[in-house]
């Protein structure tokens, strides 16, 4: 165990994530239970209270000109985040605290506020998966990994959305104090120390606007409303009068993807639609337009690392089988 306390800045500001806050200082709070000690701190702009997200108001320990440094800076996120342009006193004190600090840590959204104060630049990063792309953005010098949980490089770390902040304070506290206590704390949360997959395992395939160009419309549209059918690259082709190399080249050019994977992503969505309605996996490969349910297992195994029916207990009902209400 370390011999002195292990001081936590958490910055905060008005329109923050209650969770990004409270779920990493449960891990922190529960590290203290077993020995560790780990003391937080709540730092804002100005000093005074922020609301946060669910309208509730938080108190603020610190104002952050005058906070002495921490050892960990943390950052939590918030839904204007990824819309507007981060306050330029924000990431001013983000970059502030964090010269002074030993390690930096983002919550979900948090980046953009770590990439604001160009603290992300030549760096890995990640974030809730539904702004990611809007992160490598505003970030061109920044590598964003999609899929991961959180991703850290060297004395940084970013973290997926809202809950993935559990998973980070519990790398940290694995950092400080080992694998040991981690796992203690994991147990006692109730959560997994590591899960398993990344968080594209909860996110729609086809992320971003439709396509721009009519014929890359038309086939989307043809695809979605009867997967099963014939969508080789010579049908599809034939479908909107253009060569199979033309047709190639203008998915290469406007999604970067070839139409074959570009048809395996609308089946895979409409098979993870399926699954989640209670299909099993063979049906949900006849009516998604896969071949078989080994095709379908693989391009699970390609895009999530799970099978359909690992897919499937994760994420087609929250109410227990009738063997887990049982004990039997």
């Amino acid at each position: 165990m370390a011999s002195r306390a292990h001081t936590v800045g958490v910055l905060v500001f008005d329109g923050m994530k209650m969770l990004d806050l409270s779920g990493p200082a449960e891990v922190f709070s529960e590290a203290n239970r077993y020995g560790a000690e780990y003391r937080l701190s709540i730092v804002a702009v100005g000093g005074a209270p922020v609301r946060s997200s669910i309208g509730m108001s938080v108190p603020v320990d610190v104002e952050a000109a005058a906070a002495d440094p921490f050892d960990t800076l943390l950052v939590v996120g918030g839904d204007l985040l990824p819309a507007a342009p981060v306050d330029p006193a924000l990431a001013a004190a983000a970059k502030a605290l964090a010269a002074g600090a030993e390690r930096v840590a983002s919550v979900c959204t948090g980046a953009f506020v770590l990439g604001a104060a160009g603290l992300l630049e030549g760096k890995r990063a990640t974030t809730h998966w539904q702004h990611t792309a809007a992160l490598a953005r505003s970030c061109p010098l920044t590598r964003v990994e999609p899929d991961a949980i959180f991703v850290r490089d060297g004395s940084t770390y970013t973290s997926a959305g809202v809950t993935a902040g559990i998973d980070l304070a519990l790398a940290l506290v694995e950092q400080d104090h080992g694998p040991d206590l981690s796992r203690k704390i994991a147990r006692s949360l109730v959560v997994y120390m590591q899960r398993a997959g990344g968080q594209s395992q909860f996110s729609a395939s086809l992320q971003g606007p439709a396509p721009r160009t009519p014929v890359l419309r038309m086939i989307q549209d043809a695809v979605q409303a009867d997967p099963t059918a014939d969508h080789g690259l010579e049908a599809l082709a034939a479908r909107v009068r253009v060569s199979p190399r033309h047709l190639t080249r203008m998915f290469r050019a406007e999604l970067d993807t070839t139409p074959m994977k570009y048809v395996e992503l609308i089946r895979f969505d409409r098979a993870k639609a399926l699954l989640d309605a209670g299909h099993n996996a063979t049906e949900a490969a006849s009516l998604s337009g896969f071949p078989s349910y080994e095709s379908l297992r693989r391009a699970f195994a390609r895009h999530l690392g799970l099978s359909p029916t690992q897919y499937q207990q994760r994420f087609a009902t929250t109410t227990p089988t009738s063997r887990a209400r049982t004990g039997r």
